[in-house]
């Protein structure tokens, strides 16, 4: 049983290019709310740098992590390996901070199987068109169309795993996404009633980007 004092999970996924890592950032801007920083064995982007946006480290690195079971959840995603180490999330936690995942559907079973004695929280983000995804996926690498259509095949497995969380919410104005984001967690910390959502009005507008 989690004390009063810890701190929450905060999980956030989506397809790939629907806006979530701008959300953790905002969000972690808040009181009380810091990013769970991952180790990746991808090459940075531009303006990303080591040990703010992501540990990059090298294969051999990342599979003695596994093997040393310091992961709390760690998945392979477009041939890069992503993970999260416990003992610094769990420090984290004690000391009362929440901490915000920008993880996927795998990541998100893994830590849930866990079952930890802290309060999860998991949200999952949608694009608002798929048209609109595509052209952030162009924009985030450098125009490359062939890795934006890789991304995109991918999608329709992705986008499938929203029931698997607690809400799910349409990423169409960010600023908007973020206060109804913020306004769940609240209720949720604070096991509040009336925090579900129209979960026809979700399957509707899944419908319309995967057809």
């Amino acid at each position: 049983m989690a004390a009063k004092k810890d701190g929450v999970i905060v999980i956030l996924s989506s397809p790939s290019g629907a806006g979530k890592t701008t959300l953790v950032k905002k969000i972690s801007s808040r009181n009380n709310f810091k990013i769970s920083i991952s180790h990746t064995t991808r090459r940075p982007r531009l303006n990303e740098r080591n040990g703010k946006d992501y540990y990059f480290i090298n294969i051999k690195e990342f599979k003695s992590l596994i093997k040393q079971g310091k992961f709390l959840e760690h998945a392979k995603v477009f041939k890069n390996y992503y993970g999260s180490l416990k003992k610094t999330v769990v420090e984290k936690l004690k000391k009362g901070e929440n901490v915000i995942f920008d993880i996927d559907w795998q990541g998100t079973r893994q830590i849930i199987k866990k079952k930890l004695k802290y309060k999860i929280i998991t949200i999952f983000i949608l694009p608002p068109t798929k048209k609109e995804l595509f052209n952030r996926l162009l924009k985030r690498d450098q125009k490359d169309k062939k890795i934006a259509r890789e991304r995109m095949k991918q999608f329709r497995a992705d986008v499938m795993h929203w029931k698997e969380y607690d809400f799910t919410v349409i990423n169409d104005k960010v600023e908007l996404c973020y206060k109804e984001i913020i306004s769940f967690i609240k209720k949720k910390k604070n096991n509040m009633r009336n925090s579900n959502f129209n979960k026809k009005n979700i399957k509707n507008h899944i419908n319309a980007l995967i057809n």
